[in-house]
């Protein structure tokens, strides 16, 4: 770990500095499962009727169901327990579902794009509505870099494969500059952080609440989100809930249930924002100001997926496929997923 990186963590708090330095090694194992494992093999084999594993990450409305437990009730009379795991970003989650060491997690856009190219056995369950301004280009305080035209030649990190990466492909797109003008940076956000904050990067991709803390901690300023000047939403930034294959088809009525819990707490958080703020508070060990405003921006409203949605999906996968960003072409539509009673009506 380099001096600058780990003067950065010695500013956060404890139990984020345990995080992030959890992030980094599962960054390292995923890795290794991506050139090790074989994901049929691990997700069929690893799928246990009486145990749930969902991933998260420091965010949402996964991180708010962990915190006030009602899952685990709901679940409790059919013998299931629930276990969480966190993820520093989701092309990481996603490589834990792929591999078969989780069943069930939350992302955005991109990185289930990118896990079926690479042949995950994903399945789209739900997706909260749009949040396009939960995602932005941010630049230092100090920076002369006034639009996102500023950015040819410039350093720009961000997590690869994640839902900021299609942000930038799309404001680069809309400001007339090509992804070669750009030098894009590829580093998860404890890493990023560090790299904004050196000066080691000239602009910075990134997502709630990192995106908070950046404003708050760092005084980062917004070059662009995810709306156009007339705000008019340039990515709509769908949060995602996805489940392994095999767990879907061998749980629907566990799966049908998390997305139900996750439709009644999106109505709680909608209705008591400070209470959600709290209970993040306390999981995450983030600062409360921090949370406030990432919260402010979060969608809440959990609903299975549409084709409508999917059809955006397949328009990100596209420009990807242009891009040479994914290897090859792949039809979104072959990942979604319906109840069994819908199955059965096609």
């Amino acid at each position: 770990m380099t001096t600058s990186r780990t003067a950065t963590l010695a500013r956060q708090p404890a139990s984020l500095r345990r995080r992030l330095i959890l992030g980094a090694l599962v960054i390292a194992t995923g890795v290794i499962y991506g050139v090790t494992a074989s994901p049929a093999r691990a997700q069929s084999s690893n799928t246990n009727p009486k145990l749930l594993r969902i991933g998260y990450q420091k965010y949402g409305t996964l991180t708010l169901l962990k915190a006030r437990g009602t899952l685990e009730k709901r679940l409790a009379p059919q013998g299931i327990s629930v276990k969480w795991t966190e993820f520093p970003a989701g092309p990481q989650l996603l490589e834990g579902l792929n591999v078969g060491a989780i069943d069930f997690g939350t992302v955005g856009e991109a990185p289930p794009i990118f896990a079926q190219a690479a042949g995950a056995q994903l399945a789209y369950i739900g997706n909260e509505p749009p949040a396009p301004t939960s995602e932005a280009i941010v630049v230092p305080k100090t920076s002369t870099l006034k639009s996102v035209t500023d950015l040819r030649g410039k350093r720009v990190a961000l997590n690869k494969g994640s839902n900021v990466h299609y942000l930038l492909v799309r404001q680069l797109e809309k400001a007339g500059v090509a992804w070669s003008d750009i030098q894009p940076v590829y580093l998860p956000p404890a890493d990023a952080r560090a790299a904004f904050e050196r000066g080691a990067v000239d602009a910075w991709v990134i997502w709630d609440p990192f995106l908070a803390a950046a404003e708050k901690q760092l005084g980062a300023r917004v070059l662009a989100d995810g709306r156009d000047a007339s705000g008019r939403n340039v990515v709509s930034n769908h949060q995602f809930y996805l489940a392994s294959r095999p767990y879907a088809n061998a749980r629907p009525d566990v799966v049908e249930a998390i997305l139900d819990e996750l439709a009644q707490l999106g109505q709680w958080a909608e209705n008591h924002p400070q209470d959600a703020t709290q209970f993040l508070a306390k999981e995450t060990g983030l600062d409360t100001n921090v949370l406030a405003l990432a919260v402010s921006r979060f969608s809440y409203g959990a609903k299975p997926v549409t084709a409508e949605v999917l059809a955006e999906q397949q328009r990100i996968a596209d420009a990807f496929v242009t891009l040479k960003l994914i290897p090859k072409p792949i039809k979104v539509a072959d990942a979604a997923w319906a109840p069994p009673a819908q199955q059965a009506r096609r």
